[in-house]
């Protein structure tokens, strides 16, 4: 309470005062510094960001992302360790959920890429161009590629084209999540997924028609 005298008369008023912040958890504290991170990263690049921006991004100190992360480089690492393991679990997880599984690959993609935007272009597209990080980028795409073989199966004929056809195939979904952030409503997110969900299946349907003769071949997956 503030009290304000004036000529002898006595006046009282109460002021509100603000209560701290509440203290984040350990692991919610490593969450926010990664989110962070990532901005941090994609907007610079791993030699022009310094953990001082990394701070910065985070709104808190340089000693805080210290008591986390001993380096720059464990603290890219884990950025990048932390999306593979999103985009892994979620693919996974989405499978099982998803009804009959139509469109749960794009869905999956589309939920990390919202979750951690930055996080998720540092992982698909940044560290192929980083040395000393590009092992993490092509552990995740060949993850990704065997998952798009899997779901192929026979549809599309291994001669010449059913390892050209799931490298396409992530190429494309990929993409066209990271087209959507750009330039998508996120009120519409469902609507993208079925439609880029059915320019999927179209490719496939496209793809396994046999060689030169217009014929259908086997039926392309119900589950993508």
């Amino acid at each position: 309470m503030l009290v304000y005298k004036c000529k002898g008369a006595r006046y009282a008023r109460t002021v509100p005062v603000a209560s701290p912040p509440a203290r984040l958890s350990q692991r919610e504290r490593r969450a926010q510094i990664l989110r962070a991170a990532a901005a941090a990263f994609a907007r610079g690049g791993f030699a022009g960001t310094s953990m001082e921006d990394v701070a910065s991004e985070a709104g808190i100190t340089r000693l805080i992302v210290y008591r986390h992360f001993a380096s720059k480089e464990e603290l890219y690492r884990a950025v990048l360790e932390r999306v593979a393991g999103r985009l892994r679990d979620e693919f996974h997880e989405g499978r099982e959920a998803a009804r009959e599984g139509y469109g749960f690959a794009v869905g999956s993609i589309l939920a990390v890429a919202r979750e951690d935007p930055a996080g998720f272009r540092l992982l698909t597209g940044h560290a192929v161009r980083e040395p000393r990080f590009v092992s993490y980028h092509d552990a995740w795409w060949a993850a990704a590629v065997d998952a798009a073989r899997a779901l192929l199966g026979d549809t599309v004929a291994a001669v010449p084209g059913r390892e050209w056809a799931a490298r396409t195939l992530v190429a494309f979904l990929v993409d066209a999540v990271d087209a959507w952030l750009e330039a998508g409503d996120p009120a519409a997110d469902a609507l993208f997924v079925d439609r880029a969900t059915a320019g999927a299946v179209a490719m496939v349907v496209a793809w396994s028609r046999a060689a030169g003769d217009g014929r259908a071949g086997p039926a392309a997956p119900s589950a993508l």
